[in-house]
């Protein structure tokens, strides 16, 4: 399963020169070795072998090294593999020609362009990848073939053993017919395993690409979070009680009235009665978000977890091969992210954003089970389990408002019946009151108004609240990864939970629907009424604001937060 990093020797006299193509290789990906001399160059090639050499003609003129002599030692029975050799010369077509006569399989011109050379070493690598490809291949129908032989000489010695033994008895002569077909088997066996493990190695890679997220892309985040910004206006005109949204949401369905047909009349005519009701009761309930729990913001936790995959077998973390200049992870030939279990690059992680709050003073945290536990539920992350690896938490941390520390925090229970969890959060001198709770059978009623609070769209959410200049900045300045971004948003004093108001639409047995906007991230939230006391914590994982929501009541954190509980200190998927 481990990607490795393909291997370019790199043979040039002039130091400049030599440190331009060791750049230039490097920033494609690959492992580089550059020496000055042919000796180095070809030492290191015969003891730790390599995919490409870059050679420079005119330096094994000067050292009394013939070129052919070289390129012959390459191909000799001393290394392992063949190496694909580019030869550098001076510029002109005879010079080209002289090089590809020599034997190397390229030859370049000075002064080179730099994507042009990166492209041509793609396409050698690409070739001998291909040569290595078709000699797997004979292999294996070479060891096909030896197995066969096997088969068919039995069978020789079967008939003759039955010429010479006219006694024999019939069951005998099954019993060698049985055995014949049992290697016939084990060599169909053979082949339909080589061929069904190169299949699943091809899908398990496909699969970690697509979950790897350690290292941010900072241009598609910073265009979630322009779009972001579009939707919800700045930090201090963003209108919690989803107000001006409706007034237009009316507005369009008026409009569609005008031009509909007979058909269509009444359903129209019923959604702007629902809005205009939904309106008429935020006018009534007035500015109750402000009012009722301005102080309990400074208590709603932003989560980071960060889910990191352990190799089932040996036990060991896996790892990108490494980074190029941007932070980004490098690439092969074919565009994936290489990979390697083990090593000493930095760990693949998927980061989630979660909202939690405190309940009590012992600096426990209420939120959600799926995020605590991503991959709960989670198909993707899951299927990891299925190709040879285990996700697991790496790193737990807390974000409170108004303070540029990141609080480190681990999992204390996880519920067995319900979407909930508690985590344990190292709050050390911070001083946040705990969330007031009401888990009475009439703490939710109905049409009353709740407010909500939560951390909805991740990072890219707290991004939009600020200007696009700042975020660039920010994401320059922290070289994409994720815990710096959110040290500098924490010390710059960014980091706040986004509040909506809506109203309860529904109450059942195990759930409370109720329309306050909120999506990915504002899950663990909590869910106030009207007297701002928490009655639930939202679970609904929906893309894109609005729709009907919902929250788990309270009262079901009650069996989390009992003092006889006792907490656990590992979790990781099965």
């Amino acid at each position: 399963m481990e990607n490795i990093r393909e291997k370019i020797v790199i043979i040039e006299a002039d130091e400049a020169s030599r440190t331009s193509l060791a750049a230039i290789m490097e920033g494609g990906g690959y492992e580089v070795c550059a020496f000055s001399t042919p000796h180095e160059g070809l030492d290191t090639l015969q003891h730790a072998g390599a995919d490409l050499l870059l050679l420079d003609i005119d330096l094994c003129a000067a050292d009394m090294l013939n070129i052919q002599e070289i390129l012959a030692t390459i191909r000799g029975s001393g290394f392992t593999a063949a190496v694909r050799v580019i030869v550098l010369v001076c510029p002109g077509a005879n010079n080209r020609a002289l090089g590809l006569d020599l034997g190397a399989d390229d030859a370049v011109s000075r002064p080179w362009e730099a994507k042009e050379l990166l492209a041509r070493a793609r396409v050698q690598l690409r070739a001998r990848r291909a040569t290595q490809q078709l000699s797997e291949q004979m292999r294996v129908a070479v060891e096909g073939q030896q197995i066969a032989h096997t088969a068919f000489d039995a069978v020789a010695v079967t008939e003759r053993m039955a010429s010479n033994a006219e006694s024999l008895d019939k069951r005998l002569k099954i019993g060698f017919a049985a055995i014949f077909a049992a290697v016939v088997a084990m060599a169909g066996i053979y082949f339909l395993f080589a061929r069904t493990a190169q299949k699943d190695l091809k899908n398990t890679t496909m699969t970690i690409a697509r979950l790897e997220g350690g290292v941010l892309h900072q241009q598609s985040l910073i265009a979630d979070a322009r779009k972001l910004h579009e939707q919800l206006g700045d930090q201090t005109s963003f209108d919690p009680s989803g107000k001006g949204e409706l007034q237009k949401q009316a507005q369009d369905l008026k409009a569609k009235m005008a031009n509909a047909g007979s058909d269509q009349a009444a359903t129209l005519q019923k959604q702007l009665e629902d809005t205009n009701a939904r309106l008429r009761r935020i006018e009534q309930d007035g500015d109750s978000a402000q009012k009722l729990i301005r102080d309990d913001v400074q208590s709603v936790v932003l989560l980071h977890i960060s889910v990191a995959f352990r190799n089932q077998q040996n036990g060991q973390r896996l790892r990108y091969s490494g980074l190029n200049q941007q932070g980004e992870p490098l690439q092969d030939s074919d565009g994936n992210p290489m990979l390697t279990i083990g090593g000493n690059g930095p760990e693949v992680k998927v980061d989630i954003f979660g909202t939690g709050f405190p309940v009590g003073n012992s600096g426990r945290i209420v939120t959600n089970r799926h995020v605590a536990e991503p991959w709960w539920n989670n198909d993707e992350l899951s299927q990891m389990a299925t190709q040879g690896f285990l996700a697991e938490i790496s790193s737990i941390h807390a974000y409170f408002p108004g303070d540029p520390r990141a609080f480190t925090g681990e999992i204390q229970e996880i519920s067995k019946d319900t979407d909930l969890a508690t985590m344990r959060i190292d709050i050390q001198d911070l001083k946040r009151p705990p969330l007031s709770i009401d888990s009475g059978k009439g703490a939710a009623v109905t049409g009353e108004p709740v407010v909500l609070m939560g951390y909805a769209t991740g990072l890219a959410g707290i991004l939009a609240r600020t200007d696009e200049s700042t975020a660039q900045q920010i994401l320059t300045q922290s070289g994409g990864d994720v815990s710096r971004v959110l040290a500098e948003l924490a010390h710059r004093d960014l980091i706040h939970p986004i509040i909506t108001q809506g109203h309860i639409g529904d109450i059942l047995p195990d759930k409370i629907v109720f329309d306050a906007q909120t999506t990915s991230g504002g899950s663990g939230g909590p869910l106030f009424n009207r007297q701002g006391k928490v009655i639930g914590v939202t679970y609904a994982i929906l893309k894109g604001f609005g729709g009907s929501n919902f929250g788990i009541p309270i009262r079901f954190s009650e069996p989390l937060l009992a003092p006889s509980t006792a907490s656990s200190q590992t979790h990781s998927a099965n």
